[in-house]
């Protein structure tokens, strides 16, 4: 059980730091800004820092890749950049140590046919995940949207075509997100909503390809296509599907991070919430 960390003036120094308070088990972090194409170095003294920290007390760490890449916009600039910012931050996550590299699935725009956007997806996106060569490159993790517009990947089953796109990459994995799959119309406050969610996943993609979970709840009902997290328990999914969630045999061994509201008072007391509903 961990937590998206800020990181802002220093990866080791800052975001350690918080996750200690946080009592955090995993971390996930942004090596960039994550509403801006920039691509910035980093400190190799911070980097060698937390990736030796996390490796001493056992803390996987996992990068979240900038939102505005999209691999299936119609707009030339927008998959350059996409391409560039998504490479960078795979470098930096071979770097600090990270196991995964999160990235969102996107969408097809200008009107744009999804057949259509998922060869881009392949044609741009495949020369990246065959650059993960090395046996500590991240594995490229494919997170699913809330089913706003034109999404590529919202429920369970477009995991296939974007998988096959692909060539399911031996490198590729699934970071599911409970807010978004729930916001895309799988109801996981039903009494086997999670299970049967977690079935239809591993059918479709096979169950050793989820390696990182984003527990959030929703402030909307499912089916809603709203991106609004609510912290553990308090919104539209509620406590008991996040225990059964860690009951079905997909997510064994799969850390689960939250990125909930509430600042460090809520985000320490969402990992205690989870530490309870896994170990109660």
């Amino acid at each position: 059980m961990g937590g998206h960390i800020p990181v802002a003036g220093g990866l080791h120094s800052v975001g350690l730091s918080y996750a200690r308070e946080l009592k955090a088990e995993a971390v996930q972090v942004f090596v960039a800004n994550p509403r801006g194409w920039a691509t910035p170095a980093g400190s190799p003294r911070q980097d060698e820092a937390f990736r030796a920290a996390c490796a001493e007390e056992s803390v996987p760490a996992y990068v979240h890749a900038p939102y505005l890449i999209n691999f299936g916009s119609h707009t030339e600039a927008t998959a350059e950049r996409s391409v560039v910012s998504l490479r960078h931050s795979l470098r930096r996550g071979r770097e600090i140590g990270a196991r995964g590299v999160v990235v969102h699935t996107g969408s097809a725009t200008g009107g744009r046919e999804r057949s259509a956007a998922l060869r881009q997806v392949r044609e741009l996106l495949l020369p990246l995940l065959d650059e993960l060569t090395q046996d500590d490159d991240p594995f490229l993790l494919l997170e699913s949207t809330a089913g706003q517009g034109a999404s590529l990947c919202a429920r369970i089953w477009d995991f296939g075509p974007y998988f096959e796109a692909l060539d399911a990459h031996p490198k590729l994995g699934v970071c599911l997100d409970t807010c978004h799959v729930f916001a895309a119309g799988h109801d996981l406050s039903e009494p086997d909503g999670v299970h049967r969610t977690l079935d239809q996943l591993a059918d479709t993609v096979g169950a050793d390809r989820l390696k990182l979970i984003h527990a959030n709840d929703s402030q909307d009902a499912a089916g809603a296509r709203k991106d609004r997290h609510a912290n553990i328990g308090a919104g539209r999914i509620g406590e008991a599907p996040f225990r059964a969630l860690m009951t079905h045999p997909a997510t064994e061994g799969v850390p689960l991070v939250i990125e909930t509201p509430g600042g460090r008072e809520g985000h320490a007391a969402d990992v205690e919430r989870l530490k309870k509903l896994r170990d109660g």
